[in-house]
């Protein structure tokens, strides 16, 4: 396909390699920031730079559009891409809020084209390993999930424009912390029970650097999970209970370690569990795998989403935590 990048940051410079490896022609390239689009241009020698990135997601000759914006700009640039008739991927969290969704996913639906959400987590091959295992039944029916997710913070983390609500919407909780509740969904379903709050800690802003969330299925499965950007040191940790055994996934390569997953399964007899663990030492192939879900939904085909609806029902409970804590 043919694609225009909207946003030409350290994320779509990652979307702009993971384009290329995919075999797609990148012919557009918009940021408010001309020089960061001309930079980007360097790699991207058939791409056309510029600060219009209206005229970039109009173009007659563009398939789908990559939406690798701050968060203020992902539903509008995602909805003017859509009623150009354009195929989108947008990073996380999609928008600042559950309206902002809600008008991209009407729109969407009319227009008939795929809108896919950059919770790209879902790709990580520890993560596809524990969705494979637990759809072949070898863990049984679940109980809890367990997720630890955050950075080790940088000297000015708190001037960055996370640390801006007009621009992010939030705090952690809808930086690092959507991609948990995502992932807590994708494995218990939808959650009815939401409850938890969010504290600044340390960093001198008016958003959140700590989230703790307690967030349970109308079946009673938990999901309990943490999200800070006070860790110190970067951490990625996702456990997955069942009646026959558990799934513990740690890291995401990088900075935040080699990233495996270790699954205990509970023998008859109990005592210590039969072990086995996998690692993936390699670089992260979580963008590639995710274009390549992409593709296969503009396609028409079966793909793990994640979808709009995805981002909305993330965004129902990071508002929720928000005015349980404003209370």
């Amino acid at each position: 396909m043919n694609f225009a990048i909207v946003g030409c940051g350290r994320i779509g410079q990652k979307r702009a390699r993971a384009l290329q490896a995919c075999g797609h022609r990148i012919r557009a390239l918009a940021d408010v920031v001309k020089q960061r689009a001309e930079h980007l241009s360097i790699e991207c020698p058939e791409a056309v730079p510029s600060t219009d990135w209206r005229c970039a997601v109009s173009r007659s000759d563009i398939d789908a559009v990559a939406v690798a914006t701050t968060n203020q700009w992902l539903a509008p640039v995602t909805l003017a891409a859509v009623r150009a008739g354009k195929h989108v991927i947008v990073e996380k969290p999609a928008g600042r809020s559950v309206s902002e969704i809600a008008e991209v996913a009407a729109a969407s639906a009319q227009a008939a084209v795929c809108v896919q959400v950059g919770f790209n987590h879902r790709y990580h091959p520890a993560v596809q390993k524990a969705r494979e295992t637990v759809d072949s039944g070898a863990l049984g029916s679940l109980f809890v999930v367990r997720g630890r997710y955050g950075h080790g913070g940088r000297v000015g983390y708190e001037k960055e424009w996370r640390g801006n609500p007009e621009i992010s919407g939030g705090g952690e909780l809808i930086d690092q912390g959507v991609h948990l509740i995502d992932l807590a969904r994708w494995f218990l379903g939808d959650f009815t029970h939401i409850e938890g709050h969010v504290h600044t800690y340390f960093w001198k802003m008016p958003v959140d650097d700590n989230a703790f969330l307690s967030l349970r299925t109308a079946a009673g499965q938990t999901a309990w999970l943490h999200a800070s950007s006070t860790e110190w040191k970067n951490l990625f940790s996702l456990e997955i209970y069942g009646r026959h055994g558990k799934l513990d996934i740690q890291g995401l390569g990088g900075t935040y370690g080699t990233e495996r997953i270790a699954f205990y399964r509970m023998l008859p007899e109990m005592g210590p569990p039969e072990t086995t663990v996998w690692e993936y030492p390699a670089e992260d192939q979580s963008w590639q795998l995710e274009l390549a879900d992409f593709e296969r939904s503009v396609q028409g085909g079966k793909s793990f989403g994640p979808t709009l609806a995805d981002a909305q029902a993330a965004l129902e409970i990071v508002e929720s935590i928000y005015r349980t804590t404003a209370e």
